[in-house]
């Protein structure tokens, strides 16, 4: 295993870190590899991933991944709580909220957070994460406590990312990005300010579908080739595990996006979108999610990527075709026509969920 710095914080992290989602317990039926593991089951697996070399294992508060957070703790417990690293989150935006979720947290775990972040930052919650006595104040507040060790913003939107980027009180950054969606990591590749924070990486498997049209180490490799301190992978078995922890990496290889493109052209035709997120919509069309959201359909998730497209897509395909500004057009590096795009997606989605309604 080789090991990375986690910006400032003085910590070193093991370059694959322990994704815990697939060790919950719970009905999740949505998710990837869901195992239902027990208390036993989920320890013995973090156990051999540490013996591999892992330190860093990245949980959530309960419910959101189900009893994870509370196995995390008691493995923990124990391996010996100084020798690993723990990453903790919580969708909570306002101070009062962070700080009891927080409190919960510290409680489910029976110890610290190494890093507590907020978790799915988006565009429309930023003001309220980063103002006085929002999301970030009360887990400085719970910092000066000595209850978690670091501050971390998590997020899919380069835009929340690099304002957290900016901001002193934040430690650690999480994103997203594999083979396909690199857009936000080529971003945070040329952006200097970023090289000031630790940087956790999820996502690298894309829900699970990706190592069906990828080898893992080609996956890997390609994230691990960007200046990231870790890569989080869910793993729910020792197969898993050691698939991803066994061997160490001397150098590693980046496939060109239009290598990626090739590979998937053999089973679909995707849209050559690696969500860069530079398509700004002035009406709120979020076009790199909608692009995603179609390609994951033709990856494998189906029902989920149908589902999150039927609940909008007449609307943005309404406001698409009755724009003349072009805005996004302009600005994609790609130059996708995106509104024909959009249009394409729309009518998938019509004839797709009219078919699924008949069955």
């Amino acid at each position: 295993m080789n090991y990375r710095r986690l910006g400032k914080t003085g910590l070193q992290v093991s370059e694959i870190g322990f994704g815990t989602i697939p060790i919950l317990s719970g009905h999740v039926p949505v998710l990837p590899e869901y195992f239902n593991l027990n208390i036993e089951e989920a320890i013995d697996i973090m156990t051999y991933a540490y013996k591999l070399g892992c330190n860093l294992y990245d949980t959530a508060i309960v419910p959101e991944y189900g009893d994870a957070e509370i196995k995390t703790g008691i493995f923990a417990s124990k391996i010996g709580r100084e020798n690993v690293i723990l990453s903790d989150k919580a969708r909570a935006f306002t101070g009062e909220e962070m700080y009891h979720a927080m409190q919960c947290s510290y409680e489910n775990l029976g110890t610290y957070a190494d890093i507590y972040f907020v978790h799915q930052a988006d565009e429309k919650n930023a003001d309220q994460i980063f103002k006085p006595y929002g999301a970030v104040h009360a887990l400085m507040e719970c910092k000066a406590e000595g209850k978690i060790r670091f501050v971390g913003i998590a997020s899919h939107y380069y835009s929340v990312l690099y304002r957290a980027a900016c901001d002193d009180r934040i430690d650690i950054l999480q994103g997203s990005g594999n083979v396909l969606e690199r857009g936000m990591l080529d971003r945070i590749e040329q952006e200097p300010i970023f090289r000031e924070k630790g940087f956790l990486l999820n996502k690298v498997y894309a829900a699970g579908m990706l190592p069906s049209f990828f080898s893992m180490e080609q996956l890997l490799e390609m994230v691990l080739s960007y200046p990231i301190s870790s890569a989080l992978l869910g793993l729910g078995t020792k197969e898993q595990v050691r698939l991803a922890m066994s061997r160490k990496r001397n150098s590693y290889q980046r496939s060109s996006f239009f290598e990626v493109m090739a590979r998937l052209e053999q089973s679909f035709m995707p849209i050559p979108c690696d969500r860069c997120q530079r398509c700004s919509c002035p009406y709120g069309v979020e076009i790199s999610v909608l692009f995603r959201q179609y390609n994951y359909y033709f990856l494998g998730k189906d029902y989920w990527a149908l589902r999150k497209l039927d609940m909008n897509i007449k609307d943005c395909a309404m406001l698409c075709k009755t724009c003349t500004d072009l805005f996004c057009i302009k600005q994609c590096p790609k130059e996708i026509k995106i509104p024909q795009e959009v249009q394409k997606i729309y009518e998938m989605v019509k004839i797709h969920i009219r078919n699924s309604k008949i069955g």
